[in-house]
């Protein structure tokens, strides 16, 4: 026998698809070696080939099923848990059942099993009677969050309410008490936010006794600072609301506040980078940017891939990149080694550099990699070991590449099956994201950075300026050949059509909109491929202290128009060649949820040229925080004399009216000919 040859042959063989009612299951073939037992220890009657040297077995998967049968099958047939499919099940099963239903169909379970001893022999009855049990306590441990739904904390009354039943005195009946009386305590004691104005927040940012002046700061200490809010809503972020069907649908955006902090993090840094490079004196501005390249250098040192990208994103904004002549006075290896940081997260061969670095230093003490050109990084990471032997390292990735995977397997794998099946492989495909995910939020406690909390409140109170401001003023200090000198005038909505040239470094690239999907626009205008018309993904996540919202990332599934950046190490020479038509409107919401105190209340949405009406409509929504179909709406623009509703299957870029205002209103149908109602 040619013992290599065998060992080279896969364990594993696929055999086929097994149906029954409600389920489909894979099955497998697995190949099973068994180790001979040692000569010392065989008896001498015993015939050492006699023995079992291996043997195939046959291994079943649940490809699809009922929600009956995905929870039938946290156990084997002979009753042993699951534990994988039991991961995989808890956490990814709210985007097809409620935690009720599921701990109601647990309980049933364990109901049917002590009630009905006849199905199965007693041998097998406690072992399935036991996984239950185990299951349940896998989900209270690893899921708190889910019996948590103050006021009345119905699943976690439940639970304790079938324990006391029929297990008093166990270990899950203890756990269960323990968290109800604690989550009703928590109700009793609730907290109270402070809101603070802008106006004070700029009397702080303002403030001569502020120990803190940008750009006058050190570096390393305003990179650690941000790595430490990283880590903290990172830490506390709950991986399972990063599902495409969870966070990226417009009806549940609610329903992820964990991941809506952490992208509230990232548009707050990007938000800073652009403001202080815009307010900035003319003088001063170049060395803005060359301060915000050596945080961002610091960052990459940290492993700090979330800040480090808002930094990179702020610098590629429109307001900012477009300031040639800022840029041609930043110093030379200062513009390379940005250069070199963008490079990072390429879109190339599916953002493959950025992976590549969480895959070799996701759980490493130090960076350590670099690409062959990154003569600068190289000189950094290489250098960093001394410096920072008394900080103990994590990694904190950028979730917006772990968010898109998510969201494009969401896209293009179907929830159901043709016959009505929960198509459970989609599943698997999803807690793959997600396991990547927790182990670097694992790897993310490693940080042990102290907390400056007067940093906090500086940082909190610099002056966030609104888009169409930075923009606007942006324009005043450098205007460019090809925007007009009234271009301010055009960006609020008088209908003119603009051409904005730009490289952009990714795939980062302009919604209709202006609301922010965890990244920003690097030129703020193209939009080549709408997201939302292909994965109706798009959420408002300004930042906590302006009004200022940034554009959204392409969560598209074809990245195929974007190009890399190109810095050159003579900004005056740099190539702009991308461009694109954009009207920004104005809208209004005729509505009763909609509180207005008798004011007429405008905001603003970029309308780009092959956006139709619903999509409009579904960014009017989102502006306003509206939760509804956007099929219940009109939208029509105000005319002098008129309102013109524009038709459903319009393409609103070209049926809208330039020779006035792009001022328009939303309101509710009343009737099914979508007639405005009489006021």
């Amino acid at each position: 026998m040619n013992f290599d040859a065998e060992t080279s042959q896969p364990t594993w063989k696929l055999w086929g698809e097994e149906r029954e009612e409600g389920a489909v299951y894979t099955i497998y073939l697995k190949k099973v070696r068994y180790q001979n037992p040692t000569k010392t220890l065989l008896l001498e009657s015993d015939d050492e080939r006699s023995h079992l040297e291996w043997e195939t077995i046959r291994v079943k998967f649940i490809k699809a099923g009922t929600i009956e049968k995905l929870v039938n099958s946290l156990a084997s047939d002979d009753g042993e848990l699951e534990s994988t499919f039991v991961n995989i099940f808890l956490a990814t099963y709210r985007t097809f059942a409620s935690p009720h239903h599921v701990l109601s169909l647990l309980i049933e379970r364990y109901e049917y099993l002590v009630n009905n001893k006849e199905a199965l022999s007693e041998s097998m009855i406690d072992p399935h009677k036991k996984t239950v049990v185990s299951a349940l306590h896998v989900w209270l441990d690893s899921y708190p969050e889910d019996f948590r739904d103050p006021p009345l904390h119905t699943c976690l009354r439940c639970l304790h309410s079938f324990t006391f039943t029929y297990l008093p005195k166990t270990e899950l009946h203890i756990k269960a008490t323990y968290r109800l009386e604690r989550f009703l305590k928590e109700c009793k004691q609730s907290d109270t936010t402070t809101f603070i104005s802008d106006d004070y927040d700029l009397v702080i940012a303002n403030s001569p006794h502020s120990p803190y002046n940008f750009p006058n700061i050190a570096e390393r200490h305003f990179a650690e600072q941000l790595t430490r809010m990283d880590r903290d809503v990172l830490r506390s972020m709950v991986a399972h609301q990063c599902l495409g069907a969870v966070w990226s649908k417009n009806k549940r955006a609610g329903s992820a506040p964990t991941v809506l902090a952490t992208i509230d993090q990232f548009n707050a840094v990007s938000l800073r980078v652009i403001s202080t490079v815009i307010l900035a004196i003319n003088t001063d501005r170049p060395h803005v940017i060359e301060t915000w390249i050596d945080i961002a250098q610091e960052l990459r040192v940290l492993k700090n891939f979330s800040s480090l990208k808002a930094i990179i994103s702020g610098l590629q904004s429109n307001s900012v990149f477009r300031l040639k002549k800022t840029w041609h006075s930043v110093p030379r290896d200062k513009v390379e080694l940005f250069q070199e940081l963008a490079r990072i997260f390429s879109e190339e061969n599916n953002q493959w550099a950025q992976r590549k670095l969480l895959i070799r230093e996701g759980t490493a003490k130090f960076a350590d990699t670099f690409g062959h050109n990154d003569r600068h990084l190289q000189k950094i990471i290489q250098k960093q070991q001394s410096t920072m032997s008394k900080l103990n390292i994590g990694t904190i990735p950028y979730l917006g590449t772990f968010l898109t995977d998510l969201t494009m397997i969401d896209a293009a794998t179907p929830d159901l099956l043709p016959d009505g099946l929960i198509n459970f492989d989609k599943k698997r495909k999803e807690f793959e994201v997600l396991a990547q995910i927790k182990l670097l939020q694992g790897a993310a406690n490693s940080y042990n950075i102290p907390e400056d909390s007067v940093f906090d409140q500086w940082f909190h109170s610099i002056l966030v300026l609104d888009d169409r401001e930075a923009f606007r003023i942006s324009c005043q200090i450098e205007p460019s050949d090809n925007i007009p000198s009234s271009c301010a005038n055009s960006i609020i909505g008088t209908g003119k059509k603009q051409n904005y040239e730009h490289k952009k470094n990714d795939s980062i690239s302009s919604n209709c909109s202006s609301k922010s999907l965890y990244g920003l626009s690097d030129d703020g205008l193209h939009s080549p491929n709408n997201s939302l018309d292909k994965q109706d993904s798009l959420l408002d996540l300004s930042s906590s202290s302006s009004s200022y919202s940034l554009q959204s990332f392409d969560m598209s599934l074809n990245g195929s128009n974007n190009t890399n950046i190109i810095v050159k190490n003579s900004v005056n020479n740099s190539t702009f060649n991308t461009s694109s038509d954009f009207y920004i409107i104005r809208i209004t919401v005729d509505a009763d949820n909609v509180e207005t105190d008798g004011v007429v209340l405008y905001k603003s949405i970029m309308l780009s040229n092959n956006e139709r009406t619903p999509q409009v409509i579904r960014n009017a929504m989102l502006k306003f925080c509206i939760d509804d179909d956007p099929e219940n709406y009109i939208l029509s623009q105000v005319l002098p004399d008129k309102e013109m509703i524009l038709p459903m299957t319009a393409n609103v870029y070209y049926a809208v009216n330039t020779e006035y205002d792009l001022n328009f209103t939303l309101r509710k149908k009343t009737w099914k000919n979508n007639t405005i109602p009489k006021k």
